[in-house]
């Protein structure tokens, strides 16, 4: 299953380094322009989101749609230790940054914590995923033991590159309800 996991995600990896940056900004409008025209996005009040690192969908400018939208964005603080994440609400980009592995995540000094409860749509990012939700992650495990509590909506914004007709999963492998792709 490890080995079925990992080539998977190196597979989807040498994808996403195939497509060029122009592809990667118009498909990422794309799909930024999909994810706002859903209900989900529409209705939610505060969106639980990650900010975008190398080849995934960019997710600044949703990030920067949802404050002009009168939105509250809270980002994933991860707890290496506990292998767990809380979402931190963040009012500008400057209240972020860069820890382990590039990542860039909320300061908890200047930010404040969002009960799960309060997130009315979550973004949840991938490695790969199916056209049903099924959902290949990192493999940090962060995200499934987030959703595996987490009652409210999530949708994956993937490049249709990351679409596969079936991904490896285990029984603690969290999916979906939308995956939204440019296409």
């Amino acid at each position: 299953m490890m080995n079925e996991k990992k080539r998977m995600r190196e597979e989807i990896a040498a994808r996403l380094a195939a497509l060029s940056k122009e592809a990667r900004d118009a498909g990422s409008r794309r799909i930024a322009a999909k994810l706002y025209e859903t209900e989900a996005w529409k209705q939610a009040r505060t969106i639980g989101i990650t900010i975008s690192i190398d080849q995934e969908v960019d997710t600044y400018e949703i990030i920067r749609t949802a404050w002009k939208e009168g939105k509250r964005v809270a980002v994933p603080k991860c707890d290496r230790r506990t292998r767990t994440m809380t979402f931190r609400s963040i009012r500008d980009l400057s209240q972020l940054e860069i820890v382990y592995m590039n990542l860039r995540e909320p300061i908890p000094s200047v930010t404040e914590a969002v009960d799960p409860a309060e997130l009315d749509l979550l973004i949840v990012p991938g490695v790969a995923f199916t056209k049903t939700g099924g959902r290949l992650g990192y493999g940090g495990g962060y995200y499934d033991r987030f959703l595996a509590e987490y009652q409210g909506i999530t949708a994956a914004l993937a490049f249709s590159a990351q679409l596969m007709p079936a991904v490896p999963t285990e029984p603690h492998d969290q999916s979906v309800d939308l995956v939204l792709t440019e296409q």
